[in-house]
């Protein structure tokens, strides 16, 4: 399906995750940040392209992955993310939800 995000027309599944990530760009992240109420700071762009990278080398997503990454602690993965921070950090990062995700 189709949604409007920064003024571009984008190619969504069914829970809102970009089916083509060469749509992806800063401009989209932030308005998808901005729909989960998240204001992105350096931190979270630093999160982003971690996910973004254990994608491209089609490693695992996982909350044990991020705790072991040294990129955030869990507890401020929770904070920077609030409310299932593997989902929204995945969403924004434009990249498919992880199996380990429910």
């Amino acid at each position: 399906m189709k949604k409007i995000i920064a003024n571009k027309e984008i190619d969504v599944n069914e829970e809102g995750y970009l089916v083509d990530f060469s749509q992806w760009d800063k401009e989209v992240s932030e308005c998808i940040a901005g729909e989960c109420n998240i204001v992105m700071t350096d931190k979270h762009w630093e999160v982003i392209e971690y996910l973004q990278d254990k994608h491209h080398k089609e490693e695992a997503l996982s909350i044990r992955g991020i705790k072991k990454s040294g990129v955030i602690n869990i507890k401020e993965f929770y904070n920077l993310f609030p409310g299932g921070p593997l989902k929204k950090s995945t969403l924004i990062a434009g990249i498919p939800k992880p199996k380990s995700c429910i």
